[in-house]
């Protein structure tokens, strides 16, 4: 069973960090096939638009995903820092993202939502590698159908999920008059993290520091996914680790997928 150790991300202006150890534990072979959008009826609920991606997690995560570590010292932004991806050590992005293969936009936006979040909300232990397994199953960090993330951390094309009709997802009638969509008879989900219209309007955030919230910029979805995540508690904790994965999408087989990705990604990032 893998076991990965921590890797924590650099902050651009402070002592490298100490990485504590978390053991990530799998059982089981290879089971699901988790792909296209997991669509579900509650009315405020998400619905995500997923690259196919086969996980071998049939059996629950004995511990939440390793990417959690405690500061070497507190966490100090430098002066020049305006979004959450100018928190992060250049050079560790660029190493990650070489190990891991997630585009190196995508990391520094996943890194710096960690950073952030562990000043706003210390008791969370929100890692950086957990939003990159969700961003794996979303989009492909922002890489779905052809798009990419532009230097300002912009999906282009914009990644808009299919029309929430009920025909073969769940229905969800249109809230945001299309502004956010660009449907303005039903709502879909939108953007490299996959947020529903409504969803956004409450949890959107500016992680890029342009004083905007946009769904289709990484950094401020990076953000408001971790913010997500966080409102369900302690995910340090396995228990509630998967309920907070659980409440982004309501489904087991995804949970399994994200905690599969996540621990990968942390055991290839560099020391």
């Amino acid at each position: 069973m893998p076991s990965p150790g921590d890797r924590t991300p650099r902050a651009a202006s402070a002592p490298r960090w100490a990485a504590v150890c978390v053991v990530a534990a799998f059982v089981g072979l290879l089971g699901w096939l988790v792909g296209g959008v997991f669509a579900y009826s509650e009315p405020g609920a998400h619905d995500r638009l997923a690259s196919s991606l086969v996980s071998d997690a049939i059996d629950p995560v004995a511990e939440p995903p390793a990417g959690l570590a405690e500061l070497a010292a507190p966490d100090a932004a430098p002066a020049s820092v305006r979004g959450n991806a100018d928190r992060v050590d250049p050079a560790w992005a660029a190493a990650t993202a070489t190990r891991t293969g997630i585009p190196v936009r995508a990391v520094r936006a996943y890194a710096g939502a960690e950073l952030a979040i562990r000043g706003e909300s210390p008791d969370c232990h929100l890692g950086w590698s957990t939003l990159a397994g969700i961003g794996h199953l979303e989009s492909g960090h922002g890489t779905h159908a052809g798009s990419a993330l532009d230097e300002r951390g912009v999906a282009r094309p914009a990644i808009l999920g299919p029309d929430l009709d009920g025909t073969e997802f769940a229905a969800i009638d249109d809230t945001d008059g299309g502004l956010i969509d660009g449907s303005a008879r039903v709502d879909r989900a939108v953007g490299p993290m996959q947020f529903i219209p409504s969803t956004w309007a409450r949890w959107g955030a500016d992680g890029d520091g342009e004083g905007t919230a946009d769904p289709q910029q990484i950094d401020d979805a990076a953000l408001a996914a971790g913010r997500y995540l966080c409102s369900s508690g302690d995910l340090s904790d396995p228990s509630g680790w998967r309920r907070a994965i659980f409440s982004y999408n309501h489904v087991e087989a995804y949970v399994d997928a994200v905690a599969d990705a996540a621990n990968r990604y942390a055991q290839s990032a560099p020391e």
